[in-house]
């Protein structure tokens, strides 16, 4: 996957807000997996992916984005914000463990 950056965060998070809690943790680690083998295709082909874009997380989940994103004074927003930042973490180690 190419390197997150804030805007792939936000808008991931932007992804997960209107999903039940409980299909959070499923989606988001879905588009990572999308984002991580759009990035293979990339390096593999020379050009992004039809489906799923060029490597990066905004690639994936800015196509499933609706509506304004809202204000750091949403608690359900800042949640999702965690969650994309607490298993960029975790992916990140396990890759670097596999």
């Amino acid at each position: 996957m190419r390197p997150v950056l804030h805007g792939d965060v936000c808008v991931a998070a932007r992804v997960l807000l209107p999903l039940p809690e409980a299909e959070r943790p499923g989606r988001l680690r879905h588009m990572l997996t999308l984002a991580s083998a759009a990035d293979a295709y990339r390096k593999r082909f020379g050009r992004a992916h039809a489906l799923w874009g060029n490597g990066s997380l905004m690639a994936v989940a800015l196509p499933q984005v609706r509506g304004q994103a809202p204000g750091l004074n949403d608690a359900s927003y800042c949640r999702c914000l965690a969650m994309v930042l607490e298993t960029l973490v975790d992916w990140r180690a396990e890759r670097a463990h596999a």
